[in-house]
């Protein structure tokens, strides 16, 4: 008989794991592993990162998931490699192979598809995605073999290197905006060269700042004794480390906090990310228009004694 599963005891956890996901599970799979190993009661992720992915993927615990939308909509960057010659259903290593083209690519080659990729682009978002059309993820439609008509989206390549690899691949490093597709980018790459491709690895290794030499892997997190684990997060503000900082005293923090607006020299700023100054504590975020402070994502008092105990905690 097998023994009884031990009931884990969740508990108040705030701030910002950066995990490094693993290949072959899922953005919510990782998720959901992290949040039993810090049995966190509140967690969510910062947008999905494909199974056969790996690289940073923030994870937000507590107060965190407030901010969370914010790195969303951050830039990122991708590296991947691209097999030439080889068209796939899926732009993927997953798909059945559907096309098959000779491949005769000199650097002169790489460096022109470079400069066309570069800049804004429109893409035709993969039928292989988590996209909706009638309430229904496009890739249902794709496992019944449906493939429906998509809307090109406007995206940006703000930075492009393909450099030649091994045989028929080559190696791709990208610094995108928010909603580009990485494999409709290797697909488009390889028919621009004339040949087809698909991508056979790809790996996510900055996002809104933060970089996977920072993070840590579910293995390693597993390893680690509770105080370690707690260690690893980063405190809620640095979501919002881009924002314009403003601090106030604590009559003004308690008012802020309550949803008034503040007045002071501040100059206009359409991101602000406001402390308290007794005690230090982050509150939340706003945005300043002609010298008033106007709340935008607030902290409640009992998250924020949460949040400091947390992180006094290791």
């Amino acid at each position: 008989m097998n023994a009884p599963r031990t009931r884990v005891q969740r508990r108040p956890v705030h701030g910002v794991l950066l995990l490094d996901k693993p290949l072959g599970l899922s953005s919510n799979q990782a998720l959901q592993k992290a949040k039993w190993l810090l049995r966190a009661e509140k967690a969510g992720h910062t947008g999905t990162l494909d199974p056969l992915a790996s690289g940073v993927l923030p994870l937000c615990f507590g107060a965190a998931t407030k901010f969370s939308q914010l790195h969303l909509d951050a830039d990122k960057t991708y590296e991947a490699t691209a097999r030439l010659g080889v068209k796939t259903s899926t732009g993927d290593a997953e798909g059945e192979v559907i096309a098959e083209r000779p491949v005769a690519v000199t650097a002169v080659d790489l460096k022109r598809v470079e400069a066309q990729f570069t800049g804004p682009i429109r893409q035709v978002p993969p039928m292989h995605s988590a996209l909706k059309k009638d309430g229904k993820a496009l890739y249902e439609y794709a496992r019944e073999g449906v493939e429906v008509e998509r809307a090109p989206r406007d995206v940006v390549i703000y930075k492009l290197a393909i450099d030649a690899s091994s045989g028929n691949e080559v190696r791709i490093r990208a610094t995108v905006s928010k909603g580009t597709y990485i494999r409709t980018l290797g697909e488009d790459i390889g028919e621009a060269l004339g040949c087809g491709a698909h991508l056979t690895a790809l790996r996510r290794v900055e996002t809104g700042g933060f970089d996977v030499s920072k993070c840590v892997t579910l293995d390693a997190l597993e390893a680690m004794a509770e105080e370690e684990r707690l260690a690893r997060l980063l405190p809620t503000e640095a979501l919002v480390a881009d924002h314009t900082p403003v601090t106030l005293d604590a009559e003004d923090a308690g008012r802020f906090l309550s949803g008034l607006r503040r007045r002071g020299t501040w100059p206009d700023a359409p991101a602000v990310a406001v402390f308290g100054h007794d005690p230090p504590a982050f509150l939340g975020t706003a945005h300043v228009k002609a010298g008033e402070l106007i709340p935008g994502r607030l902290l409640s008092p009992i998250e924020i004694q949460q949040t400091l105990l947390t992180e006094a905690t290791p």
